[in-house]
């Protein structure tokens, strides 16, 4: 999240996330229920997650699946909604992982590391 002065303005050179968001198919359904998983598409983040589509409540607990590319490992993540938005897509819900496993964050880090390496690499004409 980014940093906001006394007067409530943004800070020079904050980040507004503290890594980017990356497209990503995500299965979502709510918390502790036996309902099927919604499959959207959305995108990941390190702190969370996001999906198009059927948007739940603020403050609604999920459990959704996804699986990063060139991984056979279904990762299962919990998360808190936090902001539902409309825009061009349609209806949106922004969401922030809940007792991410290290592990799971790990993998998570090192797929974007991974990304951001590959676009650099892309972009310096190498």
């Amino acid at each position: 999240m980014s940093e906001q002065s006394k007067d409530g303005s943004q800070r020079p050179g904050d980040e507004r996330r503290e890594s980017p968001r990356v497209p990503m198919r995500i299965r979502v359904r709510r918390e502790n229920t036996s309902l099927a998983f919604d499959s959207r598409e959305g995108n990941i983040s390190l702190g969370g997650f996001a999906w198009f589509g059927a948007a739940l409540s603020v403050g609604q607990k999920v459990e959704a699946r996804f699986t990063l590319p060139g991984s056979a490992e279904e990762l299962q993540v919990r998360g808190e909604v936090l902001h539902v938005g409309h825009g061009s897509r349609g209806s949106s819900a922004h969401v922030r992982f809940l007792d991410l496993p290290v592990e799971t964050e790990m993998l998570i880090a090192r797929y974007l590391d991974d990304l951001e390496l590959a676009e650099s690499k892309e972009g310096g004409g190498s």
